[in-house]
């Protein structure tokens, strides 16, 4: 287990309310690029107006066969997915070195943070190693999708809570064609969505062995 100085490693939360895509990544990378060596790490809490986004792994990607919503090819790895009001996203601006975290120790800790969320209502879930996110019955219910860049992180996780899901069918998921997408709501649980992301960031925050404290919305 990692054990952390906490004034040295402790986190930065702005809830964000619901943000526009495209402005909130530039964002991020201007904190990641301008960011010195004492910056406090921070969490993002968001969600988006209907999107597409497209990663860097565009290879054999189909892309969305409707045109109502826009489509953003992005810096972070992975495929192509879909972001929409009734989902709740967590950019994780960190620094890697700083924490002694490989990018794999990161993906791990933002996996199991879900699946700890998940277990507490009754939900069995699983990470997979051959596509990240996290899973139940094999349907995905959570994206993961990172961009590292001097050894900080931004982009982050994506968690379905209560959302329409009709458009991740216009598209083949993470790049897996087939693969099918569920949602809190499907286990009939109807708690509000700021609730579910109080309870992630409580996860997240025990996963990287850091104190929190909250910052105003930028």
């Amino acid at each position: 287990m990692l054990f952390f100085d906490t004034r040295m490693h402790s986190v930065q939360i702005r809830q964000l309310g619901r943000t526009d895509y495209e402005a909130t990544w530039h964002a991020m990378q201007s904190f990641t690029l301008s960011r010195e060596s004492d910056t406090a790490d921070e969490l993002w809490l968001t969600e988006h107006a209907p999107v597409y986004t497209l990663g860097l792994n565009r290879r054999n990607v189909r892309l969305p066969s409707r045109q109502d919503i826009p489509l953003v090819m992005v810096d972070r790895g992975g495929k192509i997915t879909y972001h929409g009001p009734g989902q709740v996203i967590v950019y994780l601006l960190l620094d890697l070195k700083r924490r002694n975290l490989t990018i794999r120790q990161l993906v791990s800790a933002m996996e199991n943070a879900i699946i700890a969320l998940l277990a507490g209502f009754g939900i069995t879930a699983i990470a997979r190693a051959d596509a990240p996110g996290v899973y139940v019955d094999g349907r995905k219910i959570a994206s993961l999708g990172l961009r590292i860049k001097n050894g900080r992180s931004y982009h982050g996780l994506a968690l379905n809570v209560d959302m329409d899901v009709s458009p991740f069918s216009a598209i083949d998921p993470c790049g897996y064609q087939g693969l099918q997408v569920m949602q809190l709501r499907d286990f009939g649980i109807n708690m509000p969505q700021d609730h579910v992301a109080a309870m992630l960031l409580e996860q997240l925050t025990q996963q990287l062995e850091c104190t929190n404290r909250v910052a105003e919305a930028a």
